[in-house]
């Protein structure tokens, strides 16, 4: 695979639990403006990109002319190219799909980018002319999908539930790694928020819905809530016999990531942000499903498929980042993979910052990157569930 992402080309917004800072602003509208900003700020003109993706998973007005308009809001009118939903493995899908572009020779230098909205989502009704009384359908886009999979007819949580009462995780080793990750988030926040403004702006300015002025200025993630081992110990599992607990798991976002990738390593170099930066290589992107009602479990597949890909075990990364929407993701990917679940995730994950589906993979492919650079370079891997008991996995070297 010939794909490299040039270092420092990629961003991220802060993660506002929903409902929050960023609950009024039309998602794609606001990728597009912070993308313009990002863009201007590298002093990258939108004429250097040849193929562009867009990742969206939660509908927004007009949203059905996806990557050409957000192409259009940025100013690359002449721009063509897909609009991108996996659910939660949409970002490591993006890279696959300028990386597929790639290796057709059909592109070489593309913008990628993904913004969601969990709050205020779409009630649609689907109209049944044809049913008792005319009476349609109807549906909240999130609540609904978080709630009800049609396939394995049960919740998200439940899937939770059923990979800990598989491999035996209680509720208090879901605790455990739960206080963990806080702590690891924090080293993020040290020296005035250092390693997050690798990739974030210091101080984020909120535009208001319309785009037009500054409604507020923020410094890094909205909503996150600390955590105290008394009051989780209180806490009830959300099932009558499970053992998921609110404290164990993630809560719904609002935010957008991009990041650039180009084919040439010459280039890569070119457009990196400083003149002595590594050179960041895709190495391989994979993905799996397992078992129906099992979701937690399907990154264990995906990544053992991305390291045969990339002829290399686990003990050869140098760091491993997860999007864990349940804490018992990393227990089940770390007892399958023999390491210690403590080993994973430096500096944060979805668990913590949250979870606007789209743009979350984006943003911690992101931080493995900026962690491989600090560790001095060396491989990487990326995992994550999505809907439907699936997941991806992505391996990148830095050096």
């Amino acid at each position: 695979m010939k794909a490299y992402i040039p270092y420092g080309a990629y961003w991220s917004t802060p993660f506002a639990r929903w409902q929050g800072e960023f609950a009024e602003l039309h998602a794609m509208e606001f990728a597009a403006h912070v993308t313009r900003a990002e863009l201007a700020r590298r002093d990258m003109p939108v004429s250097v990109f040849d193929f562009a993706a867009y990742g969206l998973t939660v509908p927004q007005n007009r949203s059905f002319y996806g990557l050409p308009w957000f192409t259009g809001m940025i100013g690359a009118e002449y721009l063509p190219g897909p609009t991108v939903n996996q659910a939660c493995a949409t970002g490591a899908r993006l890279l696959a799909t300028a990386a597929g572009e790639f290796a057709m020779g059909a592109a070489s230098c593309a913008l990628l980018v993904s913004g969601d909205r969990t709050s205020n989502s779409p009630h649609v009704y689907y109209p049944a002319p044809g049913a008792p009384g005319g009476t349609g359908v109807s549906e909240n886009i999130v609540l609904d999908s978080f709630n009800v999979d049609p396939f394995a007819r049960c919740a998200m949580v439940d899937t939770a539930d059923n990979v800990a009462r598989r491999e035996g995780i209680d509720t208090a080793e879901q605790h455990e790694l739960t206080l963990l990750r806080y702590e690891q988030y924090g080293a993020a926040l040290e020296n005035g928020r250092a390693f997050q403004r690798r990739y974030m702006a210091e101080a984020f300015e909120v535009p208001d819905p319309r785009f037009r002025k500054t409604v507020a200025v923020i410094e890094g993630d909205r909503g996150i809530h600390g955590v105290d081992a008394a009051k989780m110990a209180a806490l009830k599992p959300v099932r009558e016999g499970g053992s998921v607990t609110f404290a164990a798991q993630t809560h719904p976002a609002d935010g957008n990531a991009g990041l650039v990738m180009v084919s040439d390593p010459a280039r890569a170099r070119a457009m990196a942000v400083r003149a002595d930066a590594p050179l960041v290589e895709l190495v391989c992107v994979a993905q799996a499903r397992v078992e129906k009602a099992h979701m937690p479990a399907a990154p264990i597949a995906a990544a053992a498929r991305a390291l045969e890909l990339a002829g290399l075990g686990i003990d050869d990364m140098a760091v491993l980042k997860s999007h864990n929407p349940f804490a018992v993701n990393d227990i089940a990917f770390a007892r399958a993979f023999g390491i210690d679940w403590r080993r994973m995730n430096n500096f944060g994950c979805s668990l913590v910052w949250g979870h606007p589906q789209g743009p979350t993979g984006l943003r911690s492919v992101i931080e493995m990157i900026e962690e491989l650079e600090i560790a001095g370079g060396g491989h990487g891997l990326f995992q994550g569930c999505a809907a439907g008991d699936s997941a991806m996995a992505v391996v990148l070297r830095v050096s």
